[in-house]
Formats: structure tokens, sequence, C-alpha cells
């Protein structure tokens, strides 16, 4: 038997975060816990919901730990304020990592952290508390990832990087390396940046348009 786990959420990445620990990790996952308002009719994935507000009775932090499976809602702040209410309650917060994901930084990655299958993290790269990384990522060497950020899939950061508090970063960006990222950016999916970033900036590439020619009149595919 693992050590027992308590799941925030009962969406769709608080799913993906049963399935992952319970079958990729050394937790068993005990119960859920959502705030009092969102208390679903019933069971989620088998398994008992608790109100968060009465969480410590029931599961308490002297025995289990939570994970908090939110997503980037209000540029991560949903997740943040969660993390560090469960925090107050004394719980310590899991980390999964996939067994297929690439890890060569020692293991500096914090708490409360999701990391996917098939991300590549290079030597010396510091990952902070409460990060996701979907899959396939690329994280280069001596690279910073601060507090509370979420990188979508395939997004490739260069060496030498650093990305503030509560970043999000979308499918396919590309960062350059030796760039800053202030606190609370959003880059789009397909964004390629080549400098630094200053805080709350949004950056969004131009999305493809429709070609004049229709498919049935292209000569060559």
């Amino acid at each position: 038997m693992g050590k027992p786990l308590v799941i925030f959420g009962t969406g769709d990445i608080a799913q993906l975060a049963h399935f992952y620990f319970s079958r990729e990790s050394d937790y068993d996952v005990a119960a859920f816990t959502v705030d009092r308002a969102y208390l679903p009719d019933g069971l989620f994935c088998g398994l008992p919901v608790i109100a968060f507000d009465s969480l410590t009775e029931h599961y308490p932090p002297s025995t289990y730990d939570l994970f908090v499976a939110l997503s980037y809602a209000q540029l991560n702040a949903v997740r943040r304020d969660k993390y560090r209410a469960a925090k107050a309650l004394g719980y310590s917060l899991a980390s999964f990592i996939s067994p297929r994901a690439s890890l060569l930084n020692d293991g500096q990655i914090g708490d409360n952290c999701f990391i996917f299958e098939d991300n590549t993290i290079q030597p010396f790269v510091r990952i902070g508390n409460n990060v996701t990384l979907w899959s396939g990522n690329h994280i280069g060497h001596h690279s910073v990832i601060k507090d509370h950020c979420f990188i979508a899939s395939h997004v490739v950061v260069s060496g030498g990087v650093e990305i503030g508090e509560q970043c999000f970063i979308g499918v396919n960006a590309t960062l350059r390396d030796h760039i800053k990222i202030g606190d609370r950016c959003v880059i789009g999916a397909g964004a390629l940046l080549l400098a630094d970033a200053a805080a709350e900036g949004v950056y969004i590439g131009n999305a493809t348009e429709r070609a004049r020619v229709p498919s049935t009149r292209l000569r060559k595919l």
C-alpha cells in the first residue's frame, strides 16, 4: 500500500490526476475534495468527495497528502490559491512526475507539480512549486520555471530562460535562449518569443488563415 492521497477537484484534470497517480506512482488515491458549493451528487471516479472546509476532519494532514488538480484558470490564480490553502491546513503537496519523462536536473522540482510523459528536462533546470508541464515539452539547460506556471504541450524552452510566476505558455510556443519572461505572461499557441517579456504581457501569434485556393485545386500535397 502506498501513501494515501486526496485530490482537489472533480474536473478533467482531477480525473487525469487520478489516472496517473493510481497507475504510475506510489500513492493510493483515497478521496476527492472541492469547495462545498461544488460538491457533486455521489462519487467521483468511484471515490467519495468531501467538502474542503471539513477535509481535515475526515482526511487529516498527518496521514494524507494532497494534490491540487486544477487548470490555468485566472492565470493560474485559482490553483495558486488552493495550493496555499492546502499548505495552510498543514498538508504536504504531492507531485506527479511521469516515469516516461526524461529528467536530468537532479530532481530540482517543487511540490504539487504535474509533469506528464515525454517531457525532456535538461541538466541544471529548476522548476518551482505548483507547475504543470503537459506532455512533450523540451525544457533547456539552466532554465528556471517559477511557481504556479502552466506549460501546454510541445513547447520549446531554450537554454537559460527564466519564466516568472503564474505564466501560461501555449501549445507549440518557442522561447529563444537566455530571455526572461515576467510574471503572469501569456504566450499563445505557436508564438515565437525572441526577446524579454515584461510582466503581464500577452504574446499571441497570427492564426493561420484559409488559403484562397480550394484543396481540390492543389497540384501537390
